[in-house]
This record gives C-alpha cells, sequence and structure tokens, in this order.
C-alpha cells in the first residue's frame, strides 16, 4: 500500500464504484411516483485481476428490491384494477436521500485520497529533481 499508484488506483475504484450507486439512487428518486416500480440496490465486490484481489472495489450487480409494492387506492387511476387499487413504488425518499448523502460523502473521501496521493507523488518527484 505504500505504492502511491497502488493508492491513486483503489481511490479511483472507490469512486466510480460511488459514482454508480449515486446513479442508482437518482433514479430510483425520479422513479418515486412510477407504478411498479421496485428501488434498485448496488452491491460492492472486489476487485480481481488475475485470479488476485487488487484491494479495489467495483460494482458487481444491480438488484431489485424485493419488498412490497404499496397498493394505493385511486380508482381514477389507469392502471387501477376493478377494486380501484394500483401497485405503487416501493422507494422511500427518506432512504434515498440517506443513501446518496452516504455515497457522495465516501466520493469525496475517495477524492481527498485521491490527491493527497497525487501531491505525495509530485512532492517525490520534487524531492528527487534536488
Amino acid at each position: 500500500m505504500s505504492d502511491p499508484v497502488t493508492a491513486t488506483q483503489l481511490a479511483a475504484s472507490g469512486m466510480k464504484a460511488q459514482s454508480e450507486r449515486l446513479r442508482r439512487v437518482s433514479e430510483n428518486i425520479a422513479n418515486v411516483d412510477t407504478p411498479g416500480y421496485r428501488r434498485k440496490l448496488v452491491a460492492f465486490e472486489s476487485q480481481v485481476e488475475y485470479g488476485r484481489p487488487t484491494g479495489g472495489v467495483q460494482v458487481s450487480r444491480t438488484m431489485l428490491d424485493q419488498t412490497a409494492l404499496p397498493q394505493i387506492y385511486d380508482p381514477s387511476h389507469p392502471m387501477a384494477d376493478e377494486t380501484g387499487y394500483y401497485l405503487g413504488s416501493n422507494v422511500d425518499l427518506v432512504m434515498e436521500i440517506a443513501d446518496s448523502r452516504e455515497a457522495a460523502r465516501s466520493y469525496e473521501a475517495n477524492l481527498r485520497v485521491f490527491e493527497q496521493s497525487r501531491q505525495m507523488g509530485s512532492a517525490l518527484i520534487d524531492l528527487l529533481r534536488r
């Protein structure tokens, strides 16, 4: 972990994974009122190159939240059945906002690691020039 290139690669993998997570959160927020929409969840896994873990992280796959969709009573809705109910979205706006803040803060932390590693590399090159 003393190699600055490795530190920047690790930070970059974290930033990429958190940006994917933010993308899914934004899709969920955009579809909060879409009937039948299931919340998308992101799973992370360790990066593996040539059969060895690199220490980085990547998005493995997008899963759908399997919690029950709420039944909403609105007889005038075009998707309502004969009883007047239709299936709503299982997106909880408060949870999505919390997830977006967590992902943004994780992204910022990885960005700071990236910048510090880059600055250390520049300082090392300056020392070697002397």
